[in-house]
């Protein structure tokens, strides 16, 4: 799907947001109203608050539909020092953190430092969410079994995370990274291959449904 962003300057701050990568999560319009509202036209005003306000504001986008460049050598959005995956209620998976994201074939996608993966397997932006679980009327808890992987339990969470999109099959990760659940909590160095398709038993790991469903991630 093509990109379709869009830029929003002040004397302090360029914010840009990706509308293809948008799920309206809404962190921005409850964390500032006065500088992103719907109502208003254009609905992003950066200069209705500090640069830092702004700042704080879009590092809490969990899709990284919004990015952030302060101008006259300000701060900008640093590499985060953990690893995080955030499970949400039938819907996506929150990922935060040094993202490295390829194909196969090792190729890059995107490097990022806030991302969301579809899990229903419906999203025309696959990898990434376009809230089709919605529609789809995706169920999916954010419980998972801890066990899978507490066998390479690791209190490091940092450092560059790989992850790997396979055609027709799960996303992989490789490194440290924290796994977020309603209960559950677990750092881990695992190797764990995470469902794409929507199908799987052991969500949010893959069990080889995605075979059986015929899963096919260019639709």
């Amino acid at each position: 799907m093509p990109e379709k962003i869009y830029t929003y300057e002040s004397e302090e701050i360029k914010v840009t947001w990706d509308k293809v990568k948008c799920i309206h999560a809404e962190k921005c319009v409850h964390g500032l109203p006065g500088v992103f509202n719907i109502d208003e036209n254009p609905w992003i005003q950066p200069g209705k608050a500090t640069a830092d306000e702004v700042v704080k504001v879009i590092e809490r986008c969990p899709t990284g539909a919004l990015q952030y460049t302060c101008k006259d050598g300000g701060k900008n959005e640093s590499i985060p020092t953990e690893n995080e995956l955030h499970l949400v209620q039938d819907g996506p998976v929150y990922l935060k953190g040094n993202l490295h994201i390829k194909n196969l074939d090792g190729e890059t996608i995107a490097r990022e430092t806030r991302a969301a993966f579809c899990r229903c397997g419906k999203s025309s932006n696959k990898p990434f969410c376009d809230n089709s679980h919605i529609d789809a009327g995706f169920k999916a808890g954010t419980d998972y079994n801890p066990e899978r992987l507490l066998i390479e339990e690791t209190d490091d969470t940092g450092g560059e995370l790989s992850v790997t999109v396979f055609p027709n099959a799960p996303f992989v990760l490789e490194g440290n990274y924290t796994l977020h659940g309603s209960d559950q909590v677990v750092s881990t160095k695992k190797k764990m291959s995470f469902c794409r398709c929507g199908a799987s038993s052991n969500k949010p790991f893959c069990d080889g449904t995605h075979k059986k469903v015929g899963f096919n991630s260019e639709e």
